[in-house]
């Protein structure tokens, strides 16, 4: 029997105000969510809502703080419970962000757990996204460091010895980078378009024990520019460290509609950088970052999945 895909999401994501007018919007997951019922997968797919935290014991916390100094998540809370307001000028915090971030992070860690259960797919539809986030900042949209937290919690778990990151958002995730660079247990690849914000991810950076695999990638890129680096630099980099968890940063700003960025990828390439992974392990966690153009991201989600339902029945989708 296949297993179904679990689908980490929660209704509380949505209540992440940002503005009207702020591309990191609850319509993003709107769309997703449309796109993906939309498609009758109900034999394939399996919602599942992350663990409340009340539920957690000290395992939310317990991982939460490995990355984030508790200053900086009690500020948070504290701007939260006080109308909300800005932890940069880009990165907004209403009265119920703290609750939507901190349900995005045990989202992460049921996510981790699934994977290594299943030792299949899992996808996190969550909001904010955390890329950006430093240990003691939130900045780019981004509250906590999501992947980073689940990339310490998974090497907690038994069987767990490397974990690796790919970042195939539009934009480097700085934050990420900044915390795994050190650990010679995580290995960590981007992909982003350069120069873009944050200004960050050169390829000249490598970390403290090679570790780190960062393409800079210019404007007007296409998947023919990133197919070559997927075969010839990414995939072997992986292979050669042999995670036993895959992470993938899934920002969909890099498609040409996007309003943010100005690579060209079209949503179905989204499912040819998914066969690309699976080509590394099938124990992959794809958790949302970006993706500003809501027809496009909601698309390229679709085309995510509907590669790791190809990968177990090729002859079912």
């Amino acid at each position: 029997m296949t297993t179904k895909l679990p689908v980490f999401y929660s209704p509380l994501f949505l209540e992440h105000d940002t503005g009207r007018y702020h591309p990191e919007n609850s319509g993003r997951l709107r769309a997703i969510v449309a796109a993906l019922k939309a498609q009758n997968w109900d034999d394939w797919l399996e919602w599942r809502s992350p663990t409340p935290p009340d539920a957690q014991g000290t395992r939310l916390t317990d991982a939460l703080y490995a990355i984030h100094p508790q200053k900086y998540v009690a500020a948070v809370e504290y701007l939260a419970n006080h109308g909300g307001g800005h932890v940069d000028p880009d990165t907004v915090v209403s009265p119920q962000t703290y609750n939507a971030a901190i349900l995005a992070v045990s989202a992460w860690l049921d996510g981790v757990d699934a994977v290594l259960k299943n030792q299949s797919p899992a996808f996190v539809l969550a909001r904010p996204p955390g890329h950006h986030a430093l240990p003691d900042v939130g900045m780019g949209f981004c509250i906590f460091a999501n992947a980073a937290i689940a990339a310490h919690y998974a090497l907690q778990q038994p069987g767990v010895q490397r974990v690796g990151i790919l970042d195939w958002d539009v934009h480097h995730g700085n934050g990420t980078q900044a915390i795994v660079e050190n650990n010679p247990r995580i290995a960590f690849c981007s992909l982003h378009e350069f120069p873009q914000y944050p200004g960050t991810g050169r390829a000249e950076e490598h970390g403290a024990f090679e570790n780190v695999l960062n393409f800079p990638m210019p404007a007007g890129s296409t998947i023919e520019d990133y197919e070559p680096i997927f075969q010839q630099k990414i995939v072997p980099f992986f292979q050669a460290f042999q995670p036993d968890l895959l992470l993938v940063s899934a920002g969909y700003d890099a498609n040409r509609d996007d309003p943010l960025a100005g690579i060209c990828l079209q949503p179905s390439d989204y499912g040819v950088l998914t066969g690309y992974c699976l080509q590394i392990t099938p124990c992959i966690l794809f958790g949302l970052e970006g993706g500003y153009d809501h027809k496009a991201l909601a698309q390229s989600v679709v085309e995510t999945l509907k590669r790791c339902f190809q990968q177990q029945s090729p002859t079912s989708v």
